[in-house]
């Protein structure tokens, strides 16, 4: 089977932009990725989070499936220990609804924000991600109308009803994910660009150990950062961006955004600074067309993977289009 690719958007807020002019560039690349070919386009969640602009991928979606024709949509995904597995459904009813085929709902456990947001959305209450496994069953038990003739909740259904469902996949960035995910039988997508290490072994693990489900086959991706431009020097200078939200992000250091590469050129990092830009670079292909999508196929081979997504938080947005269609090209020509 040929290895798909596709494309996740956090909506990132370059310095001195806003979140409008992010949640407009996040349009602007769902309906490119449509025109260059991309299987599906996702976008997160995350809270109170002032340089991510994506906060309810649900209410994106909604806009994104009106701007766009065919090009599948999904979150990257709801964090599901937060809600409710029923209103969960429901959302992702009415968004298969409105688009049908072409709806994913991809879940995860992790806070998607800072503490104080998980307690803020749960009202006060520690987030407890204990019952993720049973929230799975839960919301698959609603999106499809089996809820059993001995559950309580018998004969309710998760409106509006649908001809099909939205596929749920399992996301997340250690082995726990991939676990459940062949457990449950549902697709599962590993987080690469948060933890550039283990994720080979993970999607190895969930293969040997996938159930069959009526959802189908395993299926296995990942998702990576990518930069891609001209040349090697160009794709350096965009991709030093990261390179610097990243460092300044684990060190917890505030930032009003996406840095220029101008500023990131121009910082002076410390040793360890250097070391933790080396480090997160195992979370990124940068360079050429052929250089990137060379890394990408080996990547895949690595993992068995069947698709391979997309990250690409550049700060200029001409930048980012310009990755993923020069990416787009290199795989077109090479088919």
């Amino acid at each position: 089977m040929a290895l798909h690719y596709s494309v996740l958007d956090q909506s990132p807020i370059s310095e001195g932009s806003s979140a409008e002019e992010a949640l407009k560039q996040t349009a602007t690349l769902a309906q490119q990725a449509e025109k260059w070919g991309y299987t599906r386009f996702w976008v997160s969640e995350h809270h109170d989070a002032l340089t991510l602009a994506g906060s309810s991928p649900e209410v994106l979606i909604a806009h994104l499936g009106a701007v766009t024709n065919t090009i599948r949509l999904g979150s990257g995904g709801v964090m599901l220990p937060h809600y409710a597995s029923f209103k969960v459904a429901e959302n992702f009813k009415l968004l298969e609804a409105l688009y049908p085929g072409r709806i994913d709902a991809g879940m995860g456990r992790a806070p998607g924000g800072m503490p104080r947001a998980s307690y803020a959305l749960n009202e006060g209450k520690k987030r407890d991600t204990s019952q993720f496994s049973t929230q799975i069953d839960d919301l698959r038990m609603y999106l499809t109308d089996s809820i059993p003739e001995d559950h309580p909740y018998h004969g309710m259904k998760a409106t509006p009803i649908t001809a099909n469902y939205p596929t749920i996949w399992i996301l997340g960035s250690s082995i726990n994910s991939a676990w459940l995910a062949a457990e449950k039988g549902l697709p599962y997508l590993f987080a690469h660009f948060i933890n550039g290490q283990g994720g080979q072994v993970f999607a190895q693990d969930y293969r040997k150990q996938f159930v069959a489900s009526d959802e189908g086959n395993p299926y296995v991706g990942f998702a990576i950062f990518a930069v891609c431009q001209e040349t090697q020097e160009q794709a350096e200078r965009v991709a030093s961006s990261i390179d610097l939200a990243l460092s300044m992000g684990a060190q917890g250091i505030p930032s009003k955004g996406t840095p220029s590469p101008d500023k990131a050129f121009e910082y002076p990092y410390s040793k360890f600074e250097k070391l933790l830009v080396a480090e997160n670079r195992r979370r990124m292909v940068v360079g050429t067309p052929q250089q990137v999508v060379d890394q990408l196929e080996a990547l895949a081979s690595e993992y068995g993977a069947d698709e391979v997504m997309l990250v690409s938080p550049a700060y200029d947005f001409k930048d980012k289009l310009k990755t993923l269609e020069l990416i787009a090209k290199e795989l077109q020509k090479r088919r």
